[in-house]
């Protein structure tokens, strides 16, 4: 699908980003349909977004005879609408895909029930095939693109991560900031192999890049920030610098 799948990922990615919402969510239509836009479901929701006929009508769509549902332009800006609906109101990727696929009501009852807002809290007052849901969007991001996002976090988990970030973020200059550019990277690359291969000050680099080595260590995506010629040399030999890094840290070198 990653393959055969990239005119309708294409498409999706420009239609959500419209109504802003996270490319990432086009992974719901996988799970949805395997993006099968004549599938029409036990329930009677049809299309590569599974839309009821009364959502599709809401917002404007034919359904029935030239079911408009079917029509992966037409449905994408519909789903859009709806998931910006859903997640004005419960500020929440994960909640949105559980009442995507449960309904609204049935999430709010669920955050009654449980006196949390929090996905992993409630989700057991939710039906087994939408807690099951959320999982398999979950479980689709993480394959599709080799990790996780904002979109695979609860709200709670989004502020704890942007406040993080905020914290790492290095207080530069005007001048550091127009000589330097950033790349975002991931896996075990280590601050003083990099700095070392790329000949830059490694005091430097660690002003530049506070807490490097901690966040990828966790597995997470790090914005490196680096002067403009280094980060070409950067991408030129990333996977050499890689390698070394890993040789280092298995060598339990500093």
């Amino acid at each position: 699908m990653k393959l055969w799948g990239k005119p309708y990922f294409d498409l999706y990615d420009n239609i959500l980003a419209i109504y802003s919402i996270p490319k990432e969510m086009k992974y719901l239509s996988v799970i949805e349909s395997h993006l099968t836009p004549g599938l029409v479901s036990w329930a009677g929701a049809a299309g590569p977004w599974q839309l009821m006929d009364y959502e599709a009508k809401r917002f404007g769509l034919r359904v029935g005879r030239n079911d408009e549902r079917m029509d992966f332009y037409k449905s994408t800006h519909v789903a859009a609408r709806l998931m910006k609906e859903l997640y004005t109101e419960f500020g929440d990727w994960l909640l949105v895909v559980a009442a995507y696929n449960g309904g609204a009501g049935r999430v709010r009852q669920a955050i009654r029930k449980a006196g949390s807002r929090d996905f992993w809290q409630l989700q057991y007052y939710l039906p087994e095939e939408t807690r099951n849901h959320v999982k398999k969007f979950i479980g689709t991001h993480f394959l599709f693109e080799g990790s996780g996002g904002w979109t695979t976090m609860t709200a709670g988990e989004t502020q704890i991560q942007k406040t993080a970030r905020a914290v790492i973020v290095p207080q530069l200059t005007e001048e550091e900031l127009a000589k330097t550019t950033v790349t975002e990277v991931s896996g075990r690359y280590k601050s003083s192999v990099v700095a070392g291969g790329l000949t830059v000050d490694l005091s430097e680099f660690n002003k530049w890049n506070p807490n490097f080595d901690k966040a990828l260590s966790e597995g997470k995506k790090y914005p490196m920030r680096l002067p403009k010629d280094k980060a070409m040399m950067f991408e030129a030999n990333k996977g050499n610098l890689l390698m070394q890094s890993i040789r280092v840290l298995l060598e339990g070198q500093i």
